[in-house]
């Protein structure tokens, strides 16, 4: 047995947590940028897993404007984490330039994903009654209706027809594919 027989079951692990965290605060900083309802269940389950590290970073990192600034830097802090984590366990080593540009990079992914994943489950659950999906389904139409109106101001009127969404996704799958490799050839460079 290799090192990697072990290695690999923990690192599985620690990007696990670490995913569903960022995740998480990524979310909240999302759904408090778009002035979502925190009544609703999942956004009070957001707050109270969040909330901790974001109550001691406000004291020292105001907002600006409706930007929760502290949420962004906690994203940061904890991905920067996860990437020194996940260097040391697989014995990689990389610049401070590099690690912090991987950050960025796998931030902006994320934060594709999450746009790209809400607009596809908000076009499936359309066709579903909402009843028992309303909590869910309010909290989608928050998260992607700014983005989707804007692409429906870009479309001529189609006659009840609503493209929107195919716009929405063709745009942040072309974001991911013209930003981010980039940024890792970037990345790769400075290290």
């Amino acid at each position: 047995m290799g090192i990697n027989y072990f290695s690999n079951p923990i690192m599985l692990i620690v990007d696990t947590v670490f995913s569903l965290y960022i995740s998480a605060v990524m979310l909240r900083f999302l759904l408090q940028w778009c002035r979502a309802d925190f009544r609703n269940p999942i956004s009070k389950f957001l707050i109270a897993i969040t909330h901790p590290p974001l109550k001691i970073m406000r004291r020292f990192i105001p907002s600006i404007g409706n930007i929760d600034t502290s949420s962004l830097v906690l994203m940061m802090a904890v991905q920067l984490l996860a990437d020194v984590s996940m260097g040391l366990l697989q014995g990689a080593s990389m610049s401070i330039g590099g690690l912090i540009l991987i950050t960025f990079a796998q931030l902006i992914g994320l934060l594709l994903n999450v746009l790209f994943y809400a607009v596809f489950a908000r076009t499936l659950l359309s066709w579903f009654n909402q009843g028992s999906f309303k909590d869910i389904s309010m909290l989608l139409y928050s998260l992607t209706e700014p983005m989707l109106k804007i692409c429906r101001a870009m479309l001529p009127n189609l006659g009840g027809m609503d493209l929107s969404v195919i716009v929405a996704i063709l745009g942040l799958q072309l974001a991911e594919m013209l930003i981010l490799p980039p940024l890792y050839q970037l990345a790769s460079l400075i290290s």
